[in-house]
C-alpha cells in the first residue's frame, strides 16, 4: 500500500475513532452525573436549606465584643495585684500570648493564655486559681445572667464546644440558667473563665442550620482532618456531578430547533424542571459548590506565604510586665469592664475595653497614650522586615476588603482603621486600630483572592449588595430557590430510577 493510500485510510478511519470516543465520553458522563446525583442531590438539598437558616442564626460564639458587654464593672477596690506580681505568679519564661483583667462572678481576675494553657490569677489575693467546683461556676453564671442555675452538668465536649480550641480549654461546666432564653453557659473548671453560651433558639436553629451545612456532628467534627476529609471530597465529587450536569444540560438544550412539542428541552415532569431550572440556576449551584470546597484549603487553599511572625515583630520584645501604678488605673478605668495588656513595638501598653471607646494607657503609668501615624508605621515596618511600607490608607467606611456582613456576634470590624500596604511578594496589608495600635489582621494576594473566590462566590457579600441586605437576602433566596428545585427534582428523578432498577 503506498503513503497516500496509508494517509487515505487514517482520513477514513479517524472520524469513526472521534465519533465513537465522542460517544463514549456522553455515555459515561451522563452515568457519572446520574449516580452522583442520586447520592448528593439529597444532601446539595440540604445544604440548600441549611444556608438559608445560616443566613439569620449563626453558630454560637462567645467572642469580646459580647464578653465585654456581658461583664460587670471591674471594682478596683478589689484589685490589689497588679499585673507584674499576677504575671510573676506564673513562672512563665515567655509573655502569654493574651493577658487580660475582668469581673468573673463578682472578683476582678487576670486571665492568661500561655503555651501550657489557660491559667487564671486572682487580681485580690494573687493567689492563682487551680480548679472551679459546680457551686462556683453556678455563682459565676448568675452574677452573668441574672438568674438562678437550672442544672450543672460536667463536659469535656458537647455539640457546641467541639473544636480544638475549646479542647485547649476543657473540661467545661455546663449550667443551663432559668431564664427566658434558657441559656446554656460553658464555664472552664480549670479558671472559671465564660468560653461559650448558647440559647434554646440557637441551639434548635442551628440543627437546622450550620450543623447540616458543615457537617458539624459532633461524633465527626471532634477528629479535625477526617472531618475535613468529609467535607473536601463529598463537595468535591458534588462539583464534578453538577459541572456535568450542567454540561449535559447545555448539549440537551435547543433554543433554534426545537423540539417536536415546541419545548427548548427533550423532558416531560420532574426531568423538564430538573432540565430548564439546572440551565437557568446550574452556574450558581457550581460556583456555590466550588466555593464551599475552596473553604476546605484543597491543596494548601490560598495561603498567603511569608511573614507569618508579623504578630510577634509587631509587638516587639516583651520582657517583664512592669509595676503599674494601681491606683491611676483605678482612676482613669472607672467603668471599664475589661484591660487588656500587651506590648506595642516593645513597649508595654494597656487597653480599657466597656468604656465609651477603647482607651489606651501607658503600661506603668496608666497615663493616656496617643499613637500618631509615624509610631504605627515603624511598629508596622518593624513586622515586615525586608519589605518596603509603599502606602498607608485610613478607612472610615468599609470597603471591598474590610466590611460587616451585618452579623455582630461574629462579624465585628471596628471603624476607622489604618491600611499599610507594602511591596513583598505577597503584597501584604497590615490592618491597624488606630485607636487602640491592635493589629488586627493581615492579608496578602491570596488571602483576598480567597475574599471573592470563597466569601463573594458563597455568601454574596459584594458590596454594592451589602449596602442593601434587603436586596442581597432576596437574591440569596432566589438563587437557593432554583438550587433546592434543582436538588429536590433530582432526588425525584433518583428515586424513580432506583425503584424501576
Amino acid at each position: 500500500m503506498s503513503l497516500s493510500d496509508m494517509a487515505a485510510v487514517r482520513r477514513r478511519a479517524f472520524p469513526f475513532a472521534a465519533s465513537t470516543l465522542w460517544k463514549a465520553t456522553k455515555r459515561w458522563l451522563y452515568v457519572f452525573h446520574r449516580w452522583t446525583g442520586i447520592i448528593l442531590c439529597l444532601l446539595f438539598a440540604i445544604w440548600f436549606l441549611s444556608g438559608l437558616v445560616m443566613l439569620y442564626v449563626s453558630f454560637p460564639s462567645f467572642r469580646a465584643p459580647e464578653r465585654v458587654a456581658m461583664a460587670g464593672p471591674i471594682d478596683w477596690r478589689q484589685v490589689r495585684i497588679g499585673p507584674d506580681r499576677a504575671l510573676a505568679h506564673l513562672s512563665q519564661p515567655d509573655f502569654p500570648a493574651e493577658m487580660r483583667l475582668g469581673t468573673v462572678g463578682g472578683e476582678p481576675l487576670y486571665v492568661f493564655a500561655t503555651s501550657g494553657g489557660r491559667r487564671a490569677v486572682s487580681a485580690r489575693t494573687g493567689t492563682e486559681i487551680m480548679s472551679v467546683d459546680a457551686q462556683r461556676a453556678a455563682s459565676i453564671a448568675s452574677a452573668m445572667i441574672d438568674a438562678p442555675a437550672v442544672s450543672i452538668d460536667p463536659v469535656d465536649q458537647d455539640q457546641w464546644v467541639v473544636t480544638r480550641t475549646y479542647k485547649a480549654m476543657a473540661p467545661f461546666w455546663r449550667v443551663r440558667m432559668a431564664d427566658a432564653a434558657a441559656t446554656d453557659l460553658y464555664i472552664s473548671q480549670r479558671t472559671g473563665e465564660v468560653v461559650q453560651n448558647t440559647t434554646a433558639h440557637e441551639r434548635f436553629w442551628n440543627w437546622l442550620g450550620a450543623v447540616p451545612h458543615w457537617i458539624y456532628f459532633e461524633i465527626l467534627r471532634v477528629f479535625q482532618e477526617p472531618w475535613r476529609q468529609t467535607v473536601l471530597w463529598t463537595s468535591g465529587v458534588g462539583l464534578l456531578g453538577a459541572m456535568a450536569g450542567f454540561w449535559i444540560g447545555i448539549l440537551r438544550v435547543r433554543l433554534k430547533r426545537r423540539y417536536k412539542s415546541g419545548s427548548v428541552s427533550p423532558y416531560r415532569g420532574w426531568m423538564k424542571w430538573h432540565h430548564v431550572v439546572g440551565m437557568i440556576g446550574g452556574l450558581f449551584l457550581i460556583t456555590w459548590v466550588f466555593s464551599g470546597w475552596l473553604s476546605m484549603s484543597p491543596w494548601g487553599g490560598l495561603r498567603d506565604s511569608g511573614h507569618h511572625d508579623a504578630a510577634r515583630l509587631y509587638a516587639g520584645a516583651k520582657p517583664r510586665f512592669p509595676a503599674t501604678d494601681l491606683a491611676a488605673l483605678a482612676q482613669v478605668g472607672a467603668g471599664a469592664r475589661e484591660v487588656r495588656f500587651a506590648w506595642l513595638g516593645g513597649r508595654p501598653v494597656m487597653t480599657l475595653w466597656g468604656v465609651m471607646e477603647p482607651r489606651l494607657l501607658e503600661g506603668a503609668t496608666a497615663l493616656p497614650l496617643v499613637l500618631d501615624r509615624q509610631r504605627i508605621a515603624g511598629m508596622a515596618q518593624s513586622a515586615m522586615p525586608g519589605a518596603t511600607l509603599v502606602a498607608i490608607q485610613r478607612l472610615d467606611r468599609p470597603d471591598r476588603y474590610w466590611y460587616s456582613t451585618g452579623d455582630p456576634r461574629n462579624d465585628s470590624r471596628p471603624l476607622p482603621i489604618m491600611r499599610l500596604k507594602f511591596d513583598d511578594p505577597a503584597q501584604t496589608w497590615l490592618h491597624i486600630d488606630p485607636t487602640s495600635g491592635a493589629l488586627l489582621g493581615q492579608i496578602g494576594s491570596g488571602g483576598r483572592s480567597y475574599r471573592w473566590l470563597f466569601n463573594a462566590l458563597h455568601s454574596l457579600d459584594f458590596p454594592w449588595l451589602l449596602i442593601w441586605p434587603a436586596l442581597r437576602h432576596i437574591i440569596v433566596w432566589t438563587l437557593s430557590g432554583a438550587g433546592l428545585l434543582i436538588s429536590i427534582s433530582g432526588v425525584v428523578i433518583g428515586w424513580r430510577r432506583l425503584v424501576r432498577s
